[in-house]
């Protein structure tokens, strides 16, 4: 099973990102296949406040356009939502003590916790992942 980060999302839609062709043929790839792929709620969250924001993505979309891009992907059947599990918050705390993850670095702690707890390999073009030895995660776009 693999969880997507946001990144990769936004990469994918964002037409006048240089990453963009890479990340929409890994992602579309990614979706067609019959292995698990999992989004969350903070991932689906990220990507629509990011996507539609035209102070902080390229080419924005409609508040519409973002919602049906989203209701695309969890229609796929290869598609899971996955949530925290009852030992998220001990997973959590684990990661952000060992990762020395303060400040927007929680977040990514969040993420890694939903990966291991589901025993999923986490996709991200951040290296900040780098920083939680117990995930395994790897940079789809290098």
């Amino acid at each position: 099973m693999i969880l997507i980060d946001a990144n990769i999302l936004l990469y994918a839609e964002d037409t006048l990102n240089p990453l963009n062709h890479k990340a929409r043929l890994w992602l579309d790839k990614q979706l067609s296949d019959e292995s698990p792929v999992c989004f969350c709620w903070t991932t689906i969250n990220a990507f629509l406040r990011i996507s539609t924001n035209r102070r902080v993505f390229s080419n924005p979309l409609t508040i519409s356009q973002a919602i049906s891009r989203v209701q695309s992907w969890t229609e796929q059947p290869s598609v899971r939502l996955i949530h925290p599990t009852d030992n998220h918050w001990d997973i959590l705390k684990e990661l952000i003590v060992e990762g020395q993850a303060s400040a927007n670095l929680v977040s990514d702690a969040h993420l890694a916790a939903l990966a291991i707890e589901h025993g999923c390999i986490l996709y991200s073009s951040d290296s900040d992942f780098s920083r939680f030895p117990k995930l395994k995660w790897k940079n789809p776009l290098k």
